[in-house]
């Protein structure tokens, strides 16, 4: 493991030998569950930097926080066979990582991708969720959204500085991402491209796209009703962007219907996925774990 003032850099073996890397904030953080932190498909753990910072060091109950880099995306090893990234073997992936730093059960927060990942944990080892926080994600997603997103990675620009890169996503996103600032774009390009030799380039391996683009949208996607249902006893905070076009109010109603003791929140000016460091998100969640922790104690 090496280190940062911020966090240590964690790598580690997945079931088929892979060499993955994981974010470690907090380390010492021991007296309170831990956080895992699962990005979006093309994401990586740059992306939970400031929310951990704010759990693991700001926070009323400073918890450790793990931000995992999925195989093929950020400081891990991209896979030569690009059908193992699938959430199954994701998940897999997941476990491996925390049986590796010693932990047995967390709180997850998932964005997007993340939060699919975090259904199939509950099926392969629901003890291992103490409360979760879901991200722009539900048992159900909406074709056009993954259309979007499809189209995007499809199309996606290929800028050559850091201005530009700004630029580029604003053009594509800032309909649906009003509420930002200029930090705030400046800091989601600088978690989605490395800088090379080359120039930038996207964090992940470009096979990844494939996955997507492989996708039939005119068939129904399977839902994970039951996969979620299984979450009856866990807390839950839902966390959905007012102009998110994968996650729509109606599964949100149903997820609560389904979980009456499900807490939601509703970022304005944001869509898929909200930036989970931004306006007092940090402070919702850290609120929300800090509650179901206290809950918890005694059962």
């Amino acid at each position: 493991m090496t280190s940062n003032p911020d966090f240590s850099d964690f790598f580690y073996a997945a079931p088929d030998g892979l060499r993955l890397h994981a974010r470690v904030y907090g380390e010492g953080n021991s007296a309170h569950w831990p956080v895992v932190c699962l990005p979006g498909l093309t994401r990586n753990a740059r992306d939970f930097h400031e929310l951990a910072l704010y759990l693991s060091t700001r926070s009323a109950l400073p918890r450790k926080v793990i931000a995992f880099d999925y195989r093929g995306r950020g400081q891990s090893a991209y896979d030569p066979d690009f059908s193992h990234y699938n959430v199954g073997v994701e998940a897999g992936d997941i476990l491996a990582g925390l049986a590796a730093l010693g932990i047995e059960q967390a709180a997850f927060t998932g964005t997007s991708r993340g939060g699919l990942i975090i259904h199939v944990l509950g099926a392969m080892q629901p003890a291992a969720l103490k409360a979760i926080v879901l991200n722009d994600i539900g048992p159900v997603i909406e074709p056009a959204g993954l259309a979007h997103i499809q189209a995007y990675l499809e199309r996606a620009p290929k800028p050559k500085t850091l201005t530009e890169a700004v630029d580029a996503q604003r053009k594509v996103h800032g309909q649906d991402f009003s509420a930002l600032t200029d930090a705030d774009w400046e800091r989601m390009v600088r978690a989605l491209y490395r800088e090379t030799n080359q120039g930038l380039l996207p964090d992940f391996d470009p096979k990844l796209v494939d996955t997507v683009a492989n996708l039939d949208l005119s068939q129904p996607l399977p839902a994970l009703w039951q996969q979620f249902d299984a979450w009856a006893a866990i807390p839950l905070l839902v966390i959905r962007g007012a102009n998110s076009r994968l996650l729509s109010p109606e599964t949100l109603a149903e997820i609560r219907r389904r979980h009456p003791d499900a807490e939601a929140i509703t970022v304005p000016g944001q869509g898929h996925a909200p930036f989970l460091e931004t306006g007092s998100l940090p402070n919702d969640i850290a609120r929300f774990l800090d509650q179901a922790e206290a809950r918890n104690i005694g059962k």
